[in-house]
């Protein structure tokens, strides 16, 4: 059975609570490809290239992480998620009403799936939905790519569906009859918990980057019991009974960097996509670098698969030779996003520098507040 990979070219939404005028996130490379670039770039149709890392960049509490539930939200309406089942559905908060619209390509189509959500009793339903569809032979230039007009919708939603959910999008029926699908692992739950879940196999080249002193790490099942066998060089094996004994044994950058790495190799496998939200947690630099740097190596990613993260480490800016995959989150009386392209013209600086010295506005907390947080620590000693 052949299955088509769809990949989502953009997402648009309004109406929720804690954004001030809406939110766009693109992830196709709206500055111009050289030959160099194209090795690093995932080539979707024509001209059009996806990036196959997107940044999201930001001072704390400046809302990165709501920008990766917003992609969440949007990635589980797509792949038949009932909405109140989505994890990262408190992004939509309590709103009458708010609008998701994700473009998207499958095959050889471009689509539009435009998804009205109401909160009602307590709960999410999709109160209207549009989909439509034209082909990409069709698409002359990148500024109309994601223009769609009414001759090319295909479905709309009626509130009579029969057997389907009102929390689940129309875009199911177009899913299985072209075998659409998109592989999603979503790591926002491991942000705070760094416990490493039961696995059948743990790739013993992933254990070996991280902790060359571990001969064997497995996990068994015996009586209904979880065993672990952890074994380093030169030394007799050990038997634990529950993986937060591994604390007493791992450091928490293994640890993480076992569950992140072993996640990253399934999705590059299926061409899904990995949302990581403060990537850098547990983690040097290096380390993190090197999780971009495979998404980025379009040989070792030759299945499109994409990363999207969150990040305080500006210096993992200088990874990028292009500034449409990095996005800048700030917070003045609500959440917005800018793409880097907007913000950044010059090119004669590192991204870095030019994040940490204040040229782009937000990116460093006020003098104000560090001159007040100064004199109360000043006071209180």
């Amino acid at each position: 059975m052949r299955v088509i990979i769809m990949k989502i070219l953009a997402i648009h939404a309004e109406g929720l609570p804690l954004f001030k005028a809406g939110i766009d996130i693109g992830f196709t490379a709206t500055q111009r490809v050289s030959d160099d670039d194209k090795g690093s770039l995932i080539k979707l149709f024509n001209n059009i290239y996806l990036n196959p890392t997107a940044a999201i960049i930001g001072i704390n509490a400046s809302g990165k992480t709501s920008v990766l539930k917003v992609v969440l939200v949007a990635l589980g309406i797509l792949n038949n998620e009932p909405i109140n089942h989505i994890g990262a559905r408190d992004i939509l908060g309590k709103a009458d009403d708010s609008f998701i619209t994700t473009i998207f390509c499958a095959d050889r189509f471009l689509y539009k799936l435009v998804t009205k959500i109401s909160y009602i009793n307590d709960r999410y339903v999709i109160s209207d939905e549009t989909i439509f569809k034209k082909c990409i032979d069709d698409i002359k230039t990148k500024k109309t790519m994601l223009d769609f007009d009414d001759s090319m919708i295909i479905n709309t939603r009626h509130g009579d569906e029969e057997f389907l959910s009102d929390d689940v999008s129309i875009v199911i029926a177009q899913n299985k009859k072209s075998k659409q699908y998109i592989f999603i692992e979503d790591m926002l739950s491991y942000t705070n918990i760094n416990v490493l879940p039961a696995s059948d196999e743990i790739p013993a080249s992933v254990i070996t980057f991280l902790d060359p002193t571990i001969q064997k790490l497995s996990f068994e099942r015996q009586n209904g019991k979880e065993l672990i066998h952890l074994k380093f060089m030169n030394q007799d094996e050990i038997l634990l009974n529950n993986s937060r004994e591994l604390e007493n044994y791992l450091s928490s950058g293994t640890i993480k960097g076992i569950i992140t790495f072993s996640k990253a190799m399934e999705v590059l496998k299926q061409g899904g996509y990995f949302v990581i939200d403060e990537v850098e947690n547990h983690f040097n630099k290096e380390i993190v670098a090197t999780l971009i740097r495979f998404f980025m190596d379009i040989k070792l990613n030759k299945n499109g698969a994409v990363l999207i993260f969150s990040t305080h480490y500006p210096e993992l800016l200088d990874e990028y030779d292009r500034n449409d995959s990095i996005y800048i989150t700030r917070n003045h009386d609500g959440i917005e996003l800018k793409s880097l392209t907007e913000v950044l013209k010059r090119n004669d600086i590192k991204r870095s520098d030019a994040y940490q010295s204040g040229l782009l506005d937000g990116t460093t907390p006020s003098y104000k507040a560090y001159m007040q947080l100064k004199k109360s620590i000043a006071a209180y000693v």
